[in-house]
């Protein structure tokens, strides 16, 4: 298990309402999600039944939701979109199969929004992990914040994403 998914399963193990994730990018590069995205891009699709692409990421979704914690994820995005995107947007059925509840909102949309400077959770609007990226999209490490400022800046800034967003079902590519 990587540093980044031992601090998020602790960080889970102690959150009781609420899990939310802002993204803001139009590409990720990360591990094992950057060689199926190139799969993707080849014509590839991923098989609808969970018991081929279900992983420990799901399993901690599905179980902090069968305790009560709400998840929820924001994703600001450039239109027309990335053909990365194209590809997020067609394996969310994953995300909402394990229990988050997922949204999209245009960036045109959010230009009046005080944004962070990066992608993050926050757990029970207390307890923010920054998602630090390289410059292509890979993984640079998780950063743990709990200055309550920061993390009402957090939570303000994604309910305020979370309202105008529209939601998966609902959100169509363009």
């Amino acid at each position: 298990m990587s540093q980044t998914d031992l601090a998020f399963t602790d960080l889970l193990a102690t959150t009781h309402h609420s899990a939310v994730h802002l993204e803001m990018r139009d590409s990720y590069g990360i591990g094992e999600e950057a060689a199926e995205f190139e799969r993707w891009r080849s014509g590839w699709r991923p098989d609808p039944d969970p018991a081929t692409w279900w992983n420990d990421f799901h399993t901690w979704v599905r179980d902090a939701t069968a305790r009560g914690v709400v998840f929820r994820r924001a994703r600001i995005v450039s239109e027309p979109v990335s053909e990365y995107i194209r590809y997020e947007h067609a394996c969310t059925y994953q995300n909402l199969a394990a229990g988050e509840l997922v949204r999209w909102l245009p960036r045109r949309k959010a230009s009046d929004i005080a944004l962070p400077g990066n992608d993050f959770w926050l757990f029970d609007g207390r307890v923010i992990m920054w998602n630090h990226f390289t410059g292509e999209g890979g993984s640079a490490g998780p950063e743990l914040d709990e200055r309550s400022e920061v993390a009402k800046l957090c939570a303000s800034a994604f309910d305020a994403v979370w309202e105008r967003a529209t939601p998966h079902k609902d959100y169509k590519i363009r």
